[in-house]
């Protein structure tokens, strides 16, 4: 399976988003934050509305349970990047942070790593044949690339979800949305994910923070609320 073009797509908008981000750092969070709200707003909008024509109406769409799965989804995955930028992703640091300073720096690298890897695994996996990995080549084996590559070879249909009929006539479209195009998100979101744990092993590393994790907002709370019984 070919799989140069979706790789080059990947390496594309990650250079994108590191320039644009260098250059316009506060636009690219905004943009970020944006995305995240409206899924979370489709996902509300779309329950909801559900709700009212199932019970209300007695009525509904059928394709409403899989689009809200999907959206939900697609939060997920674009929300993992978005965390660990923002390093809000929950972690256990106890033991961790009694280590000595240059020891916990060099634990906090490899947990950034780690992410990395993780993240790089699963968006393609046959690399791991380099290192005498017994990886198969075939879709099954090449991790979210290969799994989307083959969606989009097929153009399997989803379930439920389908295209307006004015979509259809207008453009030709076949009936069921393509899987490719609900699945898009799993190797975007992989790649952010690898690319800002990348980022975070390179800023723990110039010391601009200390993990790409955040385990000590009940701490946080407690030290600016320790007088208010006082008062």
């Amino acid at each position: 399976m070919v799989l140069l073009w979706p790789v080059a797509g990947l390496v594309a908008l990650v250079i994108l988003l590191f320039a644009l981000e260098r250059r316009f750092p506060d636009t690219v969070g905004r943009f970020e934050e944006n995305v995240l709200a409206l899924l979370l707003a489709a996902i509300t909008f779309v329950s909801f509305t559900q709700v009212i024509a199932r019970y209300g109406f007695n009525s509904g769409w059928g394709g409403a349970l899989e689009l809200t799965r999907i959206l939900f989804a697609w939060m997920i995955l674009f929300g993992m990047g978005y965390g660990v930028k923002q390093g809000i992703h929950l972690g256990v640091d106890a033991f961790v942070r009694m280590m000595p300073s240059g020891l916990f720096r060099i634990v906090a690298i490899f947990g950034a790593v780690c992410v990395f890897l993780y993240a790089f695994i699963l968006l393609y996996a046959a690399w791991l044949s380099f290192f005498g990995a017994p990886v198969s080549t075939n879709w099954r084996q090449t991790g979210a690339i290969g799994y989307w590559k083959f969606m989009f070879d097929r153009g399997t249909g989803l379930d439920d979800l389908r295209y307006p009929l004015w979509m259809q006539d207008a453009f030709g479209l076949q009936d069921r949305v393509q899987r490719w195009v609900a699945y898009l998100m799993l190797p975007i979101g992989l790649a952010l994910l690898a690319f800002r744990a990348l980022q975070g092993v390179v800023a723990i590393a110039k010391g601009q923070r200390e993990m790409i994790i955040a385990s000590h907002e009940a701490e946080d709370l407690v030290a600016e609320n320790k007088d208010a019984l006082k008062e």
